[in-house]
Parts: structure tokens; C-alpha cells; sequence
């Protein structure tokens, strides 16, 4: 008997969420009360930024079609805050922060709905 793939691979994004520094709402607000100007990251829609966004947040559409040169102009030394409506497009924005020199990113567990 031969075997093959697991019946039910971890998801592509759950992977990839676990080289992340992930934490609660709790901690991420703990350091957003601390964070410069700018650096607390909301990859969301511009709809959806506009409806609600936690404060001090800036808006970089992970679906938009210039997030990349968004990325491109912040500093990779500097520390980033992400975060979105429930942690999947937040973990492919610091997956791409990442693979592009960002060191210190804090990924926000769950996104907002962990808030709830």
C-alpha cells in the first residue's frame, strides 16, 4: 500500500503565518499605544479601512494593484505592525514584507476579529 498526501494539509497561509511573529490584540495594542507614526499597517480594502480601522493605522491595500511600491517606499529597518479583518491577507503581506528585507514585523493573530 502506497501512501499519499496528508488528509488534510495545513493551508498554504496557516504555514506561512507560523514564521510570523504573531500576537494577540492585547499585545499588538500594547505596542501600537508605543508604535512611531505610521508604522501600524492595515492591508484591508480602502472600503473597509474607511467603515472602521484601529487608530494611528495606515491603509496599504494587500489587493491593490501598488502595494508593492507601497512596500517599496518603507523603511525595512523599521519596526511594522499588520494587521486585517481576520489574519489571511495579513499573513501573505508580511510573507511579501519579508521576502523583501523586513525584519521586525508583528503580525496581529487573527486580525481585527480578534477583537471580538
Amino acid at each position: 500500500m502506497t501512501e499519499g498526501p496528508p488528509a488534510c494539509p495545513i493551508p498554504r497561509w496557516q504555514l506561512l503565518k507560523q514564521q510570523l511573529n504573531n500576537v494577540g490584540p492585547a499585545e499588538f495594542d500594547r505596542l501600537r499605544a508605543q508604535a512611531a507614526p505610521g508604522v501600524v499597517i492595515d492591508v484591508r480594502s480602502e472600503e473597509e479601512f474607511a467603515a472602521f480601522h484601529l487608530d494611528g493605522a495606515v491603509n496599504y491595500n494587500y489587493l491593490g494593484p501598488d502595494f508593492l511600491e507601497q512596500m517599496d517606499a518603507l523603511d525595512p529597518n523599521q519596526e511594522y505592525l499588520v494587521y486585517c479583518r481576520s489574519g489571511r491577507r495579513s499573513v501573505r503581506a508580511c510573507t511579501l514584507m519579508r521576502n523583501a528585507g523586513f525584519e521586525k514585523l508583528i503580525h496581529l493573530d487573527g486580525g481585527i476579529n480578534a477583537y471580538e
